[in-house]
């Protein structure tokens, strides 16, 4: 009897044992699930605390993003030009952002632009994609690509110094104001200036070398006119210069016997004026004295860019040199007027039905 009775109290000791065990380890189970779902709790506030505002686009060249705002910071990482970012917060005149490497710092808001901002220069890049070259140039200082002519309008990218830009068109924005002039409906002005006397300067459309599009202001470009005609200028500004076609010639100084012939878009050195160009030039080579001479001129043009060169099949005359010019009329109407160049004399090409201009404003074979 008494080895049953320590036999059953054994058993029940072990019993007890076990169910200790079992209790503790459901407890500790216990206790790590109430801890995981007091962390996603936790997790789940920070997340609706840091949910995202917006969307925003860098426009400055390189920003710093900083810990605090505060005079005192420690600057936690480094976003550059175009660099996309979500705003999580803001403050005074800071926005907090996260990267899409996930780093969050607070940043100028002046060092950023919105979506729709992004979406214009997008639109705008689309737009003029295939727009023809006017001119190859050159950027004289850093410049922003801004959506609109005008100083104050938005803008994204910014080029550096002695980037090579493509130039596609031309308009006017009021200096003082920065309110864009319509290409379309130019104000009547004298001497760079609207009809209520405010001050008016030129702005270039130009696709830089990613094919980003946008406006630059006119005096931070310098077009890169070949130095053989650029000596032509005679005082006044080219616009746009296309190359018609080449001549050989054999005795020519140099390796290259091939010259380039050029069309130039040429205007008066003044800002404001209400056309893109009033004068074009077609400079050809003289074989036989090795140099560049005027093969036509013709001035007294309200012409609008962008011009347009190809070539065209003239049946005995062969395939020629081709360019159309875009021509503005009192009225404000725009027609096309094309020439052919079959070296050196250059002719008017007319549409069926088109009389021909009698006007004294065109002069040939001129040095």
């Amino acid at each position: 009897m008494l080895q049953r009775a320590i036999v059953k109290v054994t058993l029940l000791t072990v019993a007890n044992i076990v169910n200790f065990h079992r209790l503790r380890r459901r407890r500790r189970a216990l206790s790590i699930m109430l801890a995981g779902l007091f962390l996603l709790g936790i997790s789940a506030c920070n997340r609706r605390g840091h949910r995202v505002l917006e969307v925003n686009y860098v426009s400055a060249a390189q920003a710093g993003l900083r810990d605090q705002v505060s005079t005192i910071y420690n600057r936690v990482g480094t976003v550059k030009n175009g660099e996309r970012v979500e705003v999580l917060d803001r403050e005074k005149r800071f926005s907090r952002v996260r990267t899409a490497s996930g780093i969050e710092g607070w940043i100028e808001q002046r060092y950023l632009v919105d979506q729709q901002t992004y979406d214009g220069l997008q639109k705008l890049t689309q737009e003029n994609l295939k727009d023809p070259v006017q001119s190859p140039a050159v950027l004289r200082n850093d410049s922003n690509l801004h959506l609109s002519p005008g100083r104050e309008t938005e803008h994204l990218y910014q080029l550096l110094a002695g980037a090579k830009v493509s130039v596609l068109k031309r308009a006017t924005a009021e200096k003082q104001s920065g309110l864009a002039v319509p290409p379309a409906k130019p104000a009547k002005a004298s001497g760079g200036r609207t009809s209520s006397g405010l001050a008016l300067e030129d702005w270039w459309l130009v696709r830089d070398a990613e094919n980003r599009v946008g406006w630059v202001l006119a005096r931070m470009v310098d077009l890169d006119v070949p130095l053989d005609i650029a000596q032509y200028a005679e005082g006044q500004r080219f616009v746009a210069f296309f190359v018609l076609d080449q001549v050989q010639d054999p005795g020519k100084e140099g390796s290259d016997k091939k010259v380039s012939q050029y069309l130039c878009a040429i205007t008066e050195p003044h800002d404001g004026l209400p056309y893109d160009y009033d004068q074009v030039r077609v400079f050809t080579w003289n074989i036989k004295k090795h140099r560049y001479e005027t093969a036509y001129r013709e001035h007294g043009l309200n012409g609008v860019l962008p011009v347009t060169v190809t070539s065209e099949n003239f049946d005995k005359e062969g395939t020629l040199p081709v360019f159309i010019l875009h021509v503005k009329d009192d009225s404000g109407n725009v027609s096309d007027r094309k020439y052919k160049l079959n070296t050196p004399i250059v002719r008017r090409v007319l549409a069926p039905g088109e009389q021909k201009d009698t006007r004294k404003s065109a002069t040939h074979r001129r040095r």
